[in-house]
């Protein structure tokens, strides 16, 4: 289930968006251009490795050479590869603009690196003994997601659901897709819990903590009602109000 279109129009351009996903194409073209072992020590320093935090040098890993906690803030600019990318900043570029519209330019980027931040925490509370490096943006995105949910319940999610060769495409409401979203994260996370500590993967935990972390947030972020301007009449999504329903 792949979104790729969302029904909630903005007035407002969305610059800070726009500047986390430059950041993190750049950071990640940055990661691109260093050695295997260049890269080996850019990860340990940035990356989130829970076990540092848990079980001191474990399995040799030494003391950071940062500040002690920053890799909980700087994993979420990090990325995989380039399939990791360009996932989770398609994600951000359709969600994230509707949140930035309501909540503010300013407030809209203290609460996702927040929620990135609460993101990692989760995933390092249920991984204390990890010792594989974590990083990515997914947690600070769920959070988006998790805002998402609660501002726009029920507006509508385009989703692509290939089946074998065939792209079927589906109109869900948002609460739906975010419900089997946030379903299928919590299943996988359960089942990980039951897996040995060392076999790297998707950071479930992560996604379950930032999608949280946003659903709490949205309410208490979201800018007053009465700083949001009238829509101009050629603003929004044909067919749809400027709430994104039908």
């Amino acid at each position: 289930m792949f979104p790729i279109r969302t029904s909630v129009p903005n007035r407002y351009p969305a610059l800070v968006t726009w500047a986390v996903i430059a950041i993190n194409c750049a950071v990640f073209l940055f990661q691109n251009s260093l050695s295997p072992p260049g890269l080996d020590v850019f990860l340990v320093d940035f990356a989130l490795i829970p076990a540092r935090y848990f079980i001191p040098y474990a399995l040799g890993i030494d003391a950071p050479a940062l500040p002690e906690y920053l890799p909980f803030f700087t994993n979420m600019f990090l990325h995989g590869g380039w399939l990791h990318l360009i996932l989770n900043m398609w994600t951000l570029w359709l969600f994230g603009p509707a949140i930035e519209d309501r909540l503010g330019h300013g407030r809209y980027l203290l609460f996702y690196l927040a929620c990135g931040v609460l993101a990692s925490v989760t995933h390092a509370a249920f991984n204390p003994t990890s010792v594989i490096p974590a990083l990515g943006a997914s947690g600070a995105i769920a959070g988006v997601i998790g805002c998402y949910l609660r501002l726009f319940p029920y507006s509508r999610v385009i989703v692509l659901v290939p089946i074998l060769f065939l792209p079927l495409f589906f109109e869900l409401y948002a609460f739906v897709f975010a419900g089997i979203w946030i379903a299928i994260q919590v299943l996988q996370g359960v089942a990980d819990l039951f897996s040995p500590p060392d076999m790297g993967g998707v950071a479930w935990w992560a996604h379950i903590g930032g999608f949280v972390a946003g659903l709490l947030f949205a309410g208490l972020m979201s800018a007053p009602r009465s700083r949001y301007r009238a829509y101009y009449a050629d603003e929004g999504v044909l067919g749809f109000t400027p709430r994104g329903t039908r």
